[in-house]
């Protein structure tokens, strides 16, 4: 449970380590947004920024400072296994093509798990100042406020969020067939972008569900 979580070296819960990281982060990303940044290939049509990997410094250091006795595991620098003790999850760009053409529609993920149950998980995106948190068993907000899903049972009233796989498997060409599947039978379809974000506006009720043929850890720990 969530309220087992030790307090931190300074005295905070591990949701109050979370949600400043991110802010502290998020900051980083929101000023380096309209500037020029360095884009790099790191596999088969996967990018990273400079900038990713200068807000996921600020956020595993800050971690290793608060919690020196947990797992860090990083989109960008890899690390402990994710269900294998307290482990923090984290993501510092969440749609980093949106970010890196200048699209703002992105956020930054921040999660602890234990043995690969997520506990807590902070979704934050910078440009609206929009934070969604959640512990295991105690309900899912935004900026404080209670959040739910859709009440819709049928998918002709659903609009779907959803993203194109780019892993070098068939992930791209099954999430076309689905799409191709969806259209006309639901009310709509948006493709997002960022799957974290994507997850969060299910969790909020702002699309009634969302598809990703395959995510990561680090995509999936806050939602």
């Amino acid at each position: 449970m969530a309220s087992d979580i030790p307090l931190s070296t300074s005295g905070k819960t591990a949701m109050q380590v979370a949600k400043d990281v991110s802010l502290e982060a998020g900051e980083i990303l929101a000023r380096r947004f309209y500037q020029a940044k360095e884009v790099f290939l790191k596999g088969d049509n996967d990018f990273v920024t400079d900038v990713d990997r200068e807000a996921e410094a600020v956020i595993l250091g800050r971690l290793r400072r608060e919690y020196p006795g947990m797992g860090l595991l990083g989109e960008e620098s890899a690390g402990d296994r994710p269900d294998s003790g307290y482990v923090w999850i984290v993501d510092p760009v969440d749609g980093t093509r949106n970010y890196a053409w200048g699209i703002p529609f992105f956020s930054l993920v921040v999660g602890l798990a234990l043995d690969g149950e997520a506990l807590v998980g902070v979704n934050y995106d910078p440009m609206r100042k929009e934070m969604f948190h959640a512990e295991r068993g105690g309900g899912a907000f935004l900026n404080g406020e209670l959040i739910r899903v859709s009440d819709k049972s049928s998918l002709g009233e659903a609009i779907v969020g959803m993203d194109i796989s780019y892993a070098g498997d068939d992930g791209a060409a099954n999430g076309l067939e689905v799409l191709r599947s969806l259209v006309g039978g639901v009310r709509s379809v948006r493709v997002m972008g960022s799957s974290a974000l994507g997850i969060s506006y299910a969790a909020a009720g702002r699309v009634d569900l969302y598809f990703n043929h395959r995510l990561e850890p680090w995509d999936q720990v806050a939602g």
